[in-house]
């Protein structure tokens, strides 16, 4: 059964993580339904939320894989199971 996840990530110093970044979240773009990021430059970090819509072991494949960027801290939120 599918769940609604948001997942959170802090990347510091993103000029060096961010292509990875991007690339990983590109390839799960099969249940993202939102994405919004905010920089912030002077501290040198991007703030990202990524929602997403998928089975459990899709949403877990997604975050570990960022979670094992270096340069980058992911923290998930994840709904009960979507009746449908």
């Amino acid at each position: 059964m599918k769940r609604i996840a948001v997942i959170g990530a802090v990347l510091e110093r993103p000029r060096e993580s961010q292509k990875l970044f991007n690339e990983t979240v590109s390839s799960f773009k099969g249940i993202i339904k939102g994405r919004m990021g905010i920089p912030f430059e002077e501290e040198n970090i991007a703030v990202i939320s990524i929602t997403v819509l998928g089975e459990l072991d899709e949403i877990n494949a997604l975050t570990g894989k960022l979670g094992n960027l270096h340069g980058v801290t992911v923290k998930t939120a994840v709904s009960n199971e979507i009746k449908a």
